[in-house]
Order: C-alpha cells, then sequence, then structure tokens
C-alpha cells in the first residue's frame, strides 16, 4: 500500500489549513507551519509552532553530553576549537602510556596551527587581556563579552596598527564601563593592565573617535558607594553624601570637574554635618587628588546651600 493511500497528503511546511473561526471578526482562519493567522483582518492567533529548544535534556550526573558549549565572543574562535584532553578519556578512564604520547603530538601540532594568520593571533591575545582585566575589576560576564566585541570592532576597522594590544584591550575595558554607566576610573582599569596610562587614554580617545562610543558622562554619585566603603563610612552619611551629589549633578555644578574628586568632597562634607571627625588627607587620598579639591568643592557645596 503506498503513502498516498495512508495519508491524505505529503508533509509540506508551506501547506496552509483552514481551522476555526477568528476570535476578533469570526473571519477565515489558516495555519502554516510558522503561524496562524485571520486572512480578513490579519490578526496572529498562534506562531512557531515548532519548538525550537533543546533536542533532549538530561538528569543523570554521568551521562555525556553530545553538544558543546554555545558560541563565545570572548574567544578568537568563537570558541569552536577542539579541547584534547589529557590522562583520561571522556568516561574518565585513563590512558595508557602509549597514547598518551600520541595526545601529545596531536596537541603540539594543534597548537602551531591554531591560528591562521598574524591578525588571528593578535586578536587572541587581545581577548585574552580584556578578559584578565575584566576579571581582575571583578565586571560581569555581560560587561566581559561587550568590552571583547569593542575590541574585535577595532581590530575590525585597522585600528590596532601601530599601537599597543594591551592598551587598546583596556581601553576596550574603560570605553565599555563607560557605555555602561559604570563607575570606573582610568587609574582603576589600568592599574591591573600591563601598559602605561597615557597609553590607555590615547587608545580610548582613539576608539571613541573611530567608532562613535556611546559614552555616558561619568557622575560624582556613582562613586560614592566605593569610596565611603573604603573609608568605612556609616550608610547614614553614605546615603546623605548621596544626595548632595545627586543635587549638585541636577544643579548643574559638577561640570567639568573630577567626579572622585567631588564624590570625595560630599563624604567629606556629609561627615561633617553628622559630626563625624574626617581627616581631608584621607579623603583626598582615597580619591587619588589633593586636599585643595577637597576644600574646594566643599566650599562649591556650602555655595549651593546644601
Amino acid at each position: 500500500m503506498s503513502n498516498r493511500a495512508i495519508y491524505e497528503r505529503a508533509f509540506d511546511e508551506d501547506v496552509q489549513t483552514e481551522t476555526n473561526n477568528c476570535p476578533e471578526c469570526n473571519g477565515r482562519v489558516t495555519t502554516n507551519a510558522v503561524e496562524t493567522t485571520c486572512e480578513d483582518c490579519g490578526l496572529v492567533i498562534d506562531e512557531q509552532r515548532i519548538d525550537h529548544g533543546p533536542e533532549w535534556r538530561s538528569f543523570e550526573a554521568d551521562e555525556r553530553e553530545r553538544t558543546g558549549a554555545p558560541l563565545t565572543a570572548t574567544r578568537h574562535d568563537r570558541g569552536l576549537s577542539t579541547e584534547i584532553g589529557r590522562g583520561t578519556d571522556a568516561n574518565g578512564n585513563q590512558l595508557s602510556g602509549r597514547k598518551r604520547r600520541q595526545l601529545g603530538r596531536l596537541r603540539r601540532e594543534q597548537s602551531r596551527g591554531r591560528f591562521q594568520s598574524k591578525a588571528e593571533r593578535n586578536l587572541a591575545h587581545g581577548l585574552s587581556e580584556v578578559r584578565r582585566i575584566s576579571s581582575a575589576l571583578d565586571l560581569g560576564e555581560t560587561i566581559r563579552d561587550q568590552a571583547c566585541r569593542l575590541f574585535r570592532s577595532a581590530q575590525n576597522e585597522d585600528l590596532l596598527r601601530g599601537r599597543s594590544i594591551e592598551a587598546m584591550a583596556a581601553a576596550s575595558v574603560h570605553g565599555t564601563c563607560r557605555c555602561n554607566g559604570l563607575s570606573r576610573t582610568l587609574e582603576e582599569i589600568t592599574e591591573p593592565a600591563r601598559v602605561e596610562q597615557a597609553r590607555v587614554r590615547t587608545a580610548y580617545q582613539t576608539l571613541n573617535t573611530e567608532l562613535g562610543l556611546p559614552a555616558q558622562p561619568v557622575r560624582p554619585s556613582g562613586f560614592i558607594p566605593q569610596l565611603a566603603s573604603e573609608l568605612d563610612i556609616p550608610d547614614r552619611i553614605r546615603n546623605r553624601a548621596r544626595k548632595l551629589a545627586e543635587q549638585a549633578e541636577s544643579a548643574g555644578a559638577v561640570s567639568g570637574v573630577d567626579p572622585t574628586g567631588f564624590a570625595a568632597a560630599c563624604l567629606y562634607k556629609a561627615g561633617c554635618d553628622a559630626g563625624r571627625l574626617m581627616v581631608q588627607s584621607d579623603v583626598a587620598r582615597a580619591a587619588n587628588v589633593s586636599t585643595v579639591t577637597i576644600r574646594t568643592h566643599r566650599d562649591t557645596l556650602n555655595e549651593l546651600a546644601m
């Protein structure tokens, strides 16, 4: 007996079938492999009938998966390269000496042919620097991935020519923090980087100019928690300092000033108003500014009558 005798029609994803009437206009409803729509009013009643989820899942701890890791922007090859193990096989059994020597030779050849060009080698080195700096600064995975994509974009635009890879990697992390409004100064990002701060600043200016980064202005209120934690200031003084900084930002008194210095001045004024003895030199040292900067911004806050 043929299949045509068993089934009324062959399988075809584009075949449309009629179902119930439309719940809105009581019109004619048709269904294909993608969606269920009304031909009269255009209402989409249902869509994506095909399940695009994982093929299967297992609740056994010792059962091997048939799929690899997802694609990642933090690797030069998107994470698609094969990793050759050491010592044991996929089941955890010990390998013989002959097999281990064979895997060692395969691992050596794979390491030699891992990069197809000098540009790919530079990309791998730069992405490893981005991951290292992000880990040292305790940044989230989203910030790390965005910084890796920014570094990859810089290489695609040929911005690495004549510049330090380490400086461009640190500048990518700094630019990503600026675009996401994170309160990270250039000094903090340069500290774990293996390059001078001036070179990182130049690389960031190149990224900002050539790629047009949507960098957000750094606000003093974002540095209040970090400085307060370093100076061991209570929460009530910290909250008062944040209100002082936000009010100064609303009044436009923070334009063109160092945000860390202004944040330190807000903490100093809030502490003095609360009767807490604070030494200007300690506050200035935590913010990496001078005591003159603290006094100048404190006078600005006094003039605003906050």
